[in-house]
């Protein structure tokens, strides 16, 4: 069967994605005051992996081994698994403008993880510029102003910041497999297995099915929005992008969700930041914009040469 191929660049496919979580999290914000953040998980994961499994068999599923397919599902758990149940127990305790821009603290740790991992090249610009956007994240989150944070339940960006690190974690050990095997079937399975998990601890919560139906349409369809965004939109995208290149590469678009987020948050949620958390983002987006220009150049320059 003949499989959809679409010609986005690298550096395209991971934009959207970026692009993807950031408006996922905005929407994700609005709609926990409605219901519980592992109830909520469900309601996004629910159709998501309806509508992947839908699209892997008119595809035609793949040929792998159970060899292969288990650490496929291992990483499933990791991500989205345990990274959003952490996630959006941190976003219920934070906005959506400062849970966006924590997030610009992955890719310091995915080019650290790359290089001890994967061997993966870094250079002493790549360094600086990660640094640069990790002070960012360390003003922005509030973390430093131990008053401010103790105020407003500041738990949260901890509980983000352990998600992040799973997400990391998950990109450095996905580089391989992304390889070998269809993205799209990838995200399927780990969507499948991030489901059963928050399922297995819903009871834990104290929540029920009840409290999900019992919702307003709008609000159910909002939610099945977003988990589209976040889980199918999003993962498909950056698998799509990790494919064909370095995971520390990959890692630099990441600290492009906070201008997506901020963006968002802003028009439609009318959140604001304070002074020194807009120094930090400040931080943040100048060196995304160093490591993407030099990332299009390089992307050039290969094009070129071949």
């Amino acid at each position: 069967m003949a499989r959809l191929s679409l010609g986005f660049a690298p550096s395209v496919s991971l934009v959207l994605a970026s692009a993807f979580w950031a408006a996922g999290t905005v929407i994700s914000k609005e709609l926990l005051s409605s219901l519980s953040p592992i109830a909520f998980l469900v309601l996004q994961l629910v159709p998501s992996v309806v509508v992947l499994w839908l699209i892997v068999v008119a595809r035609g599923l793949p040929s792998i081994t159970w060899r292969a397919l288990l650490p496929i599902a291992a990483l499933g758990w990791l991500n989205p698994g345990l990274s959003y149940t952490l996630s959006m127990l941190g976003l219920a305790h934070t906005t959506a403008s400062v849970a966006t821009l924590l997030w610009a603290a992955e890719p310091a740790l995915i080019v650290a993880m790359a290089w001890f991992v994967l061997r993966e090249p870094i250079t002493i610009r790549l360094i600086a510029l990660t640094v640069a956007a990790a002070c960012g994240v360390l003003l922005v989150s509030g973390i430093l102003n131990l008053e401010e944070s103790a105020a407003s339940g500041g738990y949260g960006s901890f509980l983000i910041l352990g998600g992040v690190l799973c997400c990391a974690i998950y990109t450095v050990l996905s580089r391989r497999i992304v390889t070998t095997t269809d993205p799209l079937f990838i995200v399927a399975v780990q969507q499948t297995v991030g489901l059963l998990w928050v399922v297995g601890i819903w009871p834990v919560e104290g929540s029920s099915p009840g409290e999900v139906l019992a919702l307003p349409l709008q609000v159910l369809l909002a939610g099945a929005v977003s988990g589209l965004m976040y889980y199918v939109a999003a993962f498909w995208f950056y698998l799509r992008g990790l494919r064909s290149v370095p995971a520390s590469t990959a890692a630099m678009f990441f600290n492009l969700i906070p201008v997506f987020g901020i963006a968002l948050s802003y028009v439609f949620l009318d959140e604001r930041l304070a002074m020194v958390q807009w120094l930090g983002a400040a931080a943040i987006l100048l060196s995304v914009v160093a490591l993407l220009s030099g990332s299009l150049q390089r992307e050039e320059l290969n094009a070129r040469a071949r």
